[in-house]
C-alpha cells in the first residue's frame, strides 16, 4: 500500500508532462489518470488507514483514510466529468496536462498531514488553476487569473510564517504541532487556509473567480480546488480539539454569508459561485461528517456549473421567459433538488448527517442557511421548459456521471431514511419554495460588490487575521 499510495501521488505529474509527448493521447491519459484515482479512493473504504513519515526530520506526514478517501473521490468523479465534458470541444493538449497536475496536487493536498507539504501542494494547484483560468488568453481571462494568483499568494505567505512558528515550537511541520504552537502561528494558518477555501469574507475572491472562468474550469474550482483548502481545517479540526470550535465557527458565518448573497443574486454562475461558498460552510460546521458533504457538493456543483454553461442566458430574469431544452431542464432540477436536501438524492443523506453533529448553538443558523439554498434553487427549478438546445455528446456523459454519482452516494447514508429525518428537509423546501414566490421571485434588489474588488481583499484578510488571533485563539486561550 505504501508503494501503492507514492506512486498515485506521483503519477498526475508523469502523465501531466507525458501529454506534451504524447498530444494525441492527451483526452485518453487525462481520463485514465482520473479513473485510476477513484479506484484508489474506493478501496481506502475497505482499507485500515495510513500513515507515511517521508523526512522524518522535518515531520512531513502524508495521511491517508476515510476522510481522504471522500475528498479524492469527489476529484476523480469531478476531474473525469469535466475531461468528457470537453472531449469534443477542441481544446490543446495544454488544458488537459494542466487538467492533470491540477488533480494531482490536490490530491496531494487530500493527503497531507504536515504543514510543509501541504504549502507545496497548494502552490503547485494555484499556479495550475491559473494556467486553466487564464487559457482563453482574453484580457478579461488574464487578469482574473492573476487577480486568484496574487491573492493565493499572499494568504499562501501568511501561512508559511505561521508554519514555521509551528516548527519552532514542535520541531516538527506535523498539523499536531498546533497543538503547541503559539496564537499567532494559528492565527496566520488558518487566515491562509480560510482564504484559499474560499471561506466566509476572506473567501470573497471567489465569486468572481468561478464566474468569470470558462465552464469547465468553474466546475473544477468549486467541485474540488477549493476543497484543497477546506479539507486542512477539517483534519485539524479532528486531530486538535481545541480548533474545532473555531472552524464550526467559521462554517456557520460562511453558510449565512453564501447563502446571503445568494438569494439576491440574478446572474446564475454567480449565484452559483456564492452557493460555492455557504456548501463550503456545511462542510466546516459538522467536521467530522465533512468528507461526504465535499464528495455531495463537489458532485452537484460541478454538475450545476456544467448545466449552467449550456442554458441559453445567464440572466435569470431573462431565464423567466426562455423555454428550456426538457432533457436539460430535468437535469438541472435533479442537481438543484440534491443541493436542497431532496430524499433519494445524497444531498438529502448528507444535510441529514450533517444536521445530527452540529452542535445545539450551530442549528438555528444551519437552518435557516438551508431555507436559503431552497429558496436560491427554486430559480432553477421553476423555469420555464419546453425549448430546443444542441449540446454536444461529452455534455451528457459529464451529467450523466455526476448525477448517477448522487444517486449511488445516497446509498451510502440510507439510515437517514427516517419519517422525521424526511418530513424536515420537505418542510424546508416547501417554505422555501413559498418566500421564493411571494417574495424573491419579483425582487430586484441587488446587493453591492465593494468587499469583492480587488483592493479590498487584502484588507479583508487582515481584518480576519486580526479577528483569528483576538477573538478566536486568544479567547479559547491556546
Amino acid at each position: 500500500m505504501n508503494t501503492i499510495t507514492i506512486a498515485w501521488i506521483a503519477l498526475p505529474f508523469f502523465l501531466g508532462f507525458s501529454i506534451y509527448l504524447l498530444p494525441k493521447l492527451d483526452r485518453y491519459l487525462a481520463l485514465c489518470m482520473a479513473f485510476v484515482s477513484a479506484g484508489y479512493a474506493l478501496q481506502l473504504f475497505v482499507e485500515p488507514s495510513l500513515t507515511l513519515k517521508l523526512l522524518d526530520n522535518f515531520g512531513v506526514i502524508l495521511t491517508v483514510d476515510q476522510l481522504s478517501g471522500y475528498f479524492i473521490l469527489t476529484n476523480a468523479l469531478v476531474t473525469a466529468a469535466v475531461i468528457l465534458y470537453c472531449w469534443h470541444s477542441g481544446k490543446t493538449a495544454f488544458f488537459y496536462a494542466q487538467t492533470i497536475i491540477l488533480h494531482g496536487s490536490v490530491n496531494a493536498a487530500f493527503v497531507c498531514a504536515d504543514l510543509i507539504s501541504l504549502y507545496v501542494a497548494l502552490e503547485v494547484s494555484g499556479i495550475a488553476a491559473f494556467l486553466l483560468i487564464a487559457y482563453p488568453r482574453t484580457d478579461r481571462s488574464i487578469w482574473v487569473g492573476l487577480r486568484y494568483l496574487f491573492v493565493s499568494n499572499v494568504a499562501m505567505l501568511f501561512y508559511l510564517v505561521g508554519a514555521v512558528l509551528v516548527y519552532q515550537a514542535h520541531h516538527s511541520f506535523s498539523f499536531a504541532g498546533l497543538r503547541v504552537a503559539p496564537p499567532e502561528a494559528l492565527a496566520l494558518i488558518f487566515m491562509g487556509l480560510l482564504t484559499k477555501g474560499g471561506i466566509f469574507v476572506s473567501g470573497l475572491w471567489l465569486p468572481l473567480t468561478h464566474s468569470e472562468s470558462e465552464t469547465p474550469v468553474s466546475a473544477m474550482l468549486s467541485g474540488v480546488v477549493v476543497k484543497a483548502g477546506v479539507y486542512p481545517l477539517v483534519r485539524c479540526a479532528l486531530m486538535v480539539e481545541e480548533v474545532d470550535p473555531i472552524v464550526r465557527i467559521f462554517g456557520v458565518g460562511t453558510a449565512l454569508l453564501g447563502v446571503f448573497y445568494a438569494v439576491f443574486e440574478k446572474d446564475t454562475k454567480r449565484m452559483l459561485a456564492f452557493h460555492t461558498v455557504s456548501q463550503l460552510g456545511f462542510i466546516l460546521a459538522a467536521p467530522s461528517v465533512g468528507g461526504f458533504y465535499a464528495l455531495t457538493h463537489g458532485l452537484v456543483k460541478s454538475a450545476l456549473f456544467l448545466i449552467a454553461g449550456v442554458l441559453p442566458s445567464r440572466n435569470l430574469k431573462e431565464l423567466q421567459h426562455q423555454a428550456i431544452a426538457t432533457p436539460i431542464w430535468i437535469a438541472l432540477v435533479i442537481a438543484s433538488f440534491s443541493i436542497s436536501g431532496f430524499p433519494l438524492l445524497s444531498g438529502f443523506g448528507a444535510k441529514v448527517l450533517t444536521t445530527k453533529n452540529l452542535l445545539p448553538w450551530q442549528a438555528i443558523a444551519m437552518n435557516i442557511a438551508a431555507l436559503g439554498t431552497a429558496i436560491s434553487f427554486a430559480k432553477f427549478i421553476f423555469l420555464p421548459r419546453g425549448g430546443k438546445a444542441d449540446v454536444k455528446l461529452g455534455f451528457w456523459a459529464a451529467i450523466i456521471l455526476l448525477i448517477g454519482g448522487l444517486i449511488l452516494a445516497n446509498v451510502a447514508y440510507y439510515e437517514a431514511y427516517t419519517v422525521t429525518n424526511i418530513i424536515k428537509p420537505l418542510a424546508t423546501i416547501g417554505i422555501g419554495w413559498l418566500a421564493y414566490f411571494l417574495v424573491f421571485k419579483h425582487s430586484v434588489l441587488k446587493l453591492p460588490r465593494v468587499l469583492e474588488q480587488f483592493e479590498h481583499l487584502i484588507g479583508v484578510m487582515s481584518l480576519i487575521l486580526l479577528l483569528l488571533f483576538w477573538k478566536g485563539f486568544a479567547w479559547l486561550g491556546i
